[in-house]
């Protein structure tokens, strides 16, 4: 049988998968299907798009125009000719936490099913799409006829199966041409979580995969020539199987490895007992500019209490106050070692004009002690189906505070953000191994790979994909204007 895997991206609380992270779900897939015998190729969005949309030709951008991000992730196949002769079309969709994306943009159900509507083979939809997506914070979930694919299907299976053909995967980055961040799972489901808005409850109980098949997983990447890597599609990595271990072990065995980070952590495990030691060998083996991501979502208790949050506001400041501790210092690439991140979501239930309140008061402090907070991510929730949220009160708060969001938005960015980039990099630190990825007009932005990496603005149209070092010369809300040096 000959499959096609269309990647359309995802992104969801637990991980991440829209370039130039690959994410678990077209490897595994990959790897299952090679395993019993199968043809396999893998195509992206990007890639239907150029050929559907575009007529099969990718513009050059003038002066004036931005480089397009949906053409932008092409793999190394003849998209026609794979699809004509595929049998089956796996489609991977579906956004949960929705973003915004430098170089991609993930495909939605809307944007989906007329492209591949006129594509003879079978087709089955997967991904995190089958729990719901939106594409934007603040609607609910997309709502599409369904009737085109002959499954909606999850293809989750535990993990002592998936080691049986895991490895068999790793032949899809033959397929892309560009840099990618392997996104690497350490566990599934939330130890302690059920918050309000999130589907991780409702995908898969709390398991950890064993630290030996993480290793083994991300030594046959390095293997392959791999040498982008982020422990992240879990909860909390504070609670994965032996998590220092993991960190020492693949620093023995894959030497080279130019990145090494982590992604979300609860900040309670961070307070509780070992979970010093477990920062402290965050610092000593993961690489530079990495962040531990709270979900901490608001600092007002009540709206912590009537979405099922996991941290209490005194906890989340305790665990920033001591990832600040081992991980401020700069590392070899310019970035300080570790920091933390802070989500912040509005449109939670029993929201108010006091909730931003008590989250400036919060922001506030940790500006007034001297912390850092490498980034603050702000969205409107999405609501999704069967979620908390969805069964006790769905858009009630959304809808009802909507008007002040971006207001709240620009108070943080304004106040917080802003300062927080001239104490994270004062002009003229040197930033290493930033990479040219697209421009827009006369700006090329430029980024280092890593788990949140800043954006940074360079005057003039630098030759794309290359690595360069910068030095800071100024900073806008959330990214930096920088100038090469040698």
């Amino acid at each position: 049988m000959r499959y096609t895997i269309l990647d359309c991206y995802t992104d969801e609380a637990s991980g991440l998968g829209v370039p130039p992270y690959l994410g678990t779900y077209p490897r595994y897939i990959f790897g299952q299907l090679k395993a019993e015998g199968h043809e396999v190729h893998y195509i992206t969005i990007d890639d239907v798009r150029l050929w559907k949309r575009f007529g099969g030709k990718r513009r050059v951008p003038t002066q004036k125009e931005k480089t397009s991000i949906l053409t932008y992730n092409l793999t190394n196949n003849d998209v026609e000719d794979v699809l004509l002769q595929t049998d089956r079309l796996i489609v991977i969709l579906g956004v949960h936490v929705p973003g915004k994306y430098l170089t991609a943009l993930p495909g939605t159900l809307h944007e989906v099913l007329p492209l591949i509507r006129d594509l003879p083979m079978r087709k089955i939809l997967t991904g995190p799409a089958i729990f719901g997506t939106q594409l934007e914070g603040g609607k609910v979930f997309e709502r599409e006829d369904l009737s085109l694919f002959e499954e909606v299907r999850d293809y989750t299976v535990d993990f002592t199966r998936l080691q049986d053909f895991l490895l068999e995967g790793v032949d899809i980055i033959k397929e892309i041409p560009d840099r990618r961040m392997i996104e690497i799972e350490t566990g599934r489901g939330c130890a302690v979580g059920k918050c309000s808005f999130c589907t991780e409850p409702i995908k898969s109980t709390f398991v950890n995969r064993r630290m030996e098949d993480v290793v083994s997983e991300v030594k046959a990447y390095y293997n392959a020539g791999a040498r982008y890597f982020r422990l992240g599609k879990q909860a909390d990595f504070y609670a994965s199987d032996r998590p220092i271990e993991m960190l020492m072990r693949i620093r023995r065995e894959c030497l080279e490895i130019e990145v090494l980070h982590i992604d979300n952590v609860n900040p309670n495990s961070v307070v509780a007992r070992g979970g010093e030691e477990i920062t402290k060998a965050i610092v000593e083996y993961c690489t530079a500019g990495n962040i531990a991501a709270f979900g901490v979502e608001s600092f007002d208790t009540e709206v912590v209490k009537a979405n099922l949050l996991n941290t209490m506001p005194t906890m989340a400041m305790k665990a920033i106050e001591i990832i600040n501790k081992y991980g401020s210092a700069r590392g070899e690439n310019g970035m300080p070692k570790f920091l933390p991140g802070i989500n912040i979501i509005f449109g939670l239930l029993l929201e108010t004009k006091e909730s931003q309140k008590k989250n400036m008061e919060a922001l506030h402090m940790v500006m007034e002690r001297g912390w850092m907070l490498r980034r603050i991510n702000i969205r409107q929730v999405a609501v999704l189906p069967n979620t908390f949220l969805e069964k006790h009160g769905g858009q009630k708060f959304l809808l009802k505070n909507k008007k002040y969001y971006w207001k709240w938005r620009n108070q943080i960015r304004q106040e917080i953000d802003s300062p927080m980039l001239e104490r994270i990099l004062p002009k003229g630190t040197i930033l290493r191994d930033v990479f040219t990825e697209m421009y827009d007009g006369k700006t090329t932005f430029c980024r280092q790979m890593g788990t949140y990496p800043l954006v940074i603005g360079v005057k003039g149209r630098l030759p794309l994909h290359q690595r360069i070092s910068v030095k800071v010369t100024g900073y806008m809300l959330r990214s930096i204007t920088g100038e090469v040096v040698n």
